[in-house]
């Protein structure tokens, strides 16, 4: 696979990543584990499962992100092209994990609807939904760790222009900042991610449009300038 099909395929998958777990998150409803929400749950069933299934399609399209990106950015990098790919595969994970958790209010919507007065079941509840919560902010701060050792080649291999490079670590950085406060308490995560998701989307397009360039990497072309030069004999073919 060229070096521009695995651009605009990354791209692609950039852009499908948002989608799929913007609408899963819709359908299956992550708000606050009341008992409002539990009795909701037990009547949506098939819609938060179907909206699960979605999210579930973001994690392995951002695995698949890191699968694909992965020569490319070896070709420049090798610690931050593994660095990556780990990134990228410890948020679909932890994405993953999330959702088992948010998939727990349907059995324990089912008790709580069966079994009335069971006072430990909303608690139960709300412990699946922060647990969610959690996991979520936990994959974001792979999100932060990684974008920036993708923005870091991008930048120094003119991977793409230099203004987006820069750009990218800039909302990385605050990306990764507002995982940590939004994991510390302070609900500021959200805000502090737009920068970054910005840049994600403004990255995709740019993919989809042109892929990765052809180049030879840097370690190839020096190898290239220090071989040394081929010696040709002089013929010996008498001249008529």
């Amino acid at each position: 696979m060229s070096a521009k099909t695995i651009g605009r395929t990354v791209g692609v998958l950039f852009l499908l990543a948002y989608v799929v777990y913007l609408a899963g998150g819709a359908l299956a409803g992550a708000g606050s584990a009341s008992t409002v929400v539990l009795s909701h749950v037990a009547g949506h069933q098939l819609q938060i499962s179907a909206g699960a299934l979605l999210m579930l399609a973001n994690s392995a399209a951002v695995i698949g992100v890191g699968v694909l990106i992965f020569p490319i950015l070896k070709r420049h990098h090798q610690n931050s092209a593994y660095g990556y790919l780990t990134a990228q595969v410890a948020q679909g994970l932890l994405l993953a994990v999330g959702i088992v958790f948010l998939l727990l209010r349907i059995p324990l919507a089912q008790q709580y609807t069966g079994i009335h007065g069971v006072s430990a079941i909303p608690a139960l509840a709300r412990v699946a939904q922060e647990a969610n919560h959690y996991s979520f902010w936990i994959g974001m701060l792979a999100v932060g760790a990684g974008g920036l050792l993708l923005c870091r080649v991008l930048l120094k291999e003119n991977l793409v222009p230099k203004f987006l490079a820069v750009y990218g670590l800039a909302g990385y950085a605050i990306f990764l900042a507002g995982a940590i406060l939004e994991i510390l308490g302070r609900n500021v995560g959200v805000a502090l991610s737009i920068p970054g998701g910005l840049f994600e989307i403004a990255f995709g397009i740019l993919l989809i449009a042109q892929g990765f360039p052809e180049a030879q990497s840097s370690d190839y072309e020096g190898l290239a300038r220090n071989a040394p030069p081929v010696r040709t004999t002089p013929s010996t073919a008498p001249t008529p």
